[in-house]
């Protein structure tokens, strides 16, 4: 098993950036793909990055290319997203999920194949 806690969200004016984190504590973290999703008030969630166990691939929803980053250390057992050029569609909830992978491909964009979630951190821009 592993448990996620995010951390890094908060207020921050258009055109702002925030980090957030999402560290894992438990199993071995390296074994896990990642994903980041969020959920807006009233609508469903939505994948926005994924991450494969070694780093090397990410996949990005196109609502965030080219603004938004996935990495991971994993060394401090962490993935980070990195949020540039937020904008007021960005506000939402964020949550990091994990699911245990034998492959080293890009983690997947369905929530459902995913074992294990944070509680979620706020993000919120004001425009």
């Amino acid at each position: 098993q592993v448990q996620l806690v995010e951390s890094g969200g908060g207020l921050v004016q258009a055109g702002g950036s925030l980090r957030l984190s999402c560290a894992a504590s438990g199993s071995s973290f390296s074994a896990y793909g990642v994903g980041w999703f969020r959920q807006a008030p009233g609508k469903d969630r939505e994948i926005v990055a994924a991450i494969s166990r070694n780093g090397d691939s990410t996949r990005y929803t196109d609502r965030v290319k080219g603004r938004f980053t996935i990495s991971r250390d994993i060394g401090e057992a962490t993935v980070y997203l990195q949020m540039n050029s937020l904008n007021s569609e960005d506000t939402a909830v964020y949550y990091c999920a994990a699911r245990p992978m034998i492959s080293s491909s890009v983690a997947s964009f369905e929530g459902s194949r995913y074992d294990y979630w944070g509680q979620g951190t706020q993000v919120t821009v004001s425009s």
